[in-house]
């Protein structure tokens, strides 16, 4: 049998094994192999803008290309209908995702950590979140849900305005 190291002996041989001097300066010249050590580095949790306090964990997602929030007229909608609900702006956070194309769902979830999620029509959506019924509030990931129309679709609209109001009352 012919082996390299002359410490591999021990794991197959049971008795003690002597080395000689030549194996033992045969040793000391070999050098120890050096171990790397690898630094896994998680990638940081995004950070999102949004409008309002956020101190009661209600969670508005808007989407708005032009705009950083939302159109001054239907952010005056929404602010007088949170309003008649006991909300207002500071209870909130207005979050548009538009502003956020690669953002998914649980990276929102897991930054603003809501109770109440009011999503405004199907491009507020988030990827990669289950399907949820229009204007029924519904538990989605142990959060209070409303999904319904964007504000474009209701200013133009009594009847969804009044689907609207009354899904909010629900809510």
């Amino acid at each position: 049998m012919n082996v390299e190291n002359p410490l591999a002996y021990s794991f197959i041989l049971q008795d003690d094994i002597y080395l000689l001097p030549a194996d033992k300066k045969a040793l000391q010249k070999k050098e120890l192999p050096v171990v790397e050590a690898v630094i896994v580095e998680e990638t940081p949790a995004p950070v999102f803008k949004y409008l309002g306090g956020h101190k009661k964990q209600y969670l508005v997602i808007t989407h708005y290309p032009e705009s950083d929030f939302m159109a001054d007229a239907h952010l005056t909608a929404l602010e007088s209908t949170l309003k008649r609900l006991g909300y207002g702006l500071d209870d909130t956070a207005i979050f548009n995702l538009a502003n956020y194309p690669e953002a998914q769902f649980e990276q929102v979830i897991d930054f603003f950590k809501p109770q109440k999620m009011l999503i405004l029509g199907n491009y507020a959506l988030p990827p990669a979140m289950r399907a949820v019924h229009q204007n029924k509030p519904q538990p989605v990931s142990d959060i209070h849900t409303l999904f319904t129309f964007s504000f474009k679709e209701m200013m133009d609209s009594v009847e969804n305005k009044k689907e609207f109001w009354e899904a909010m009352k629900l809510f």
